[in-house]
C-alpha cells in the first residue's frame, strides 16, 4: 500500500523541495525515475507531481508497459517492413543528434 506525500508529510506542502513540476517535465525525466538516477529531491518532486496529475500517471503506466513488452520483442518478431522503419528512424535521430 502506497501512502500519499500528504499524509506522509503532512507538514510539508508540495513543492517546498523546489519548484513544482509540470507534466513536461515530467515526460522528460520519466527515464530517470525508471532506472532509479533522480535525486531523492527530484524523486520527491516527480512523485509529488503524479499524485495530482492522473495524466502523467497513466504516462508513467503506459511507459512501464511498453517497456515490459519490448523486452519481450525478438529480432524475428519484426516484419521486414518494420525493421526498415525502425532503422529510418534511427539514422534519422543520429543526423539530429
Amino acid at each position: 500500500m502506497r501512502i500519499s506525500f500528504q499524509r506522509a508529510y503532512p507538514w510539508l506542502r508540495v513543492g517546498s523541495r523546489g519548484p513544482d513540476l509540470v507534466c513536461q517535465q515530467v515526460v522528460e525525466l520519466v527515464t530517470d525515475y525508471l532506472e532509479g538516477a533522480l535525486s531523492p529531491a527530484d524523486r520527491w518532486r516527480f512523485e509529488a507531481h503524479l499524485e495530482g496529475c492522473p495524466h502523467c500517471t497513466e504516462y508513467l503506466a503506459q511507459m512501464r508497459e511498453t517497456i515490459r513488452l519490448a523486452g519481450r520483442l525478438t529480432p524475428e518478431d519484426l516484419t521486414p517492413a518494420m525493421r526498415s522503419d525502425l532503422t529510418d528512424l534511427y539514422r534519422q535521430w543520429r543526423a539530429e543528434g
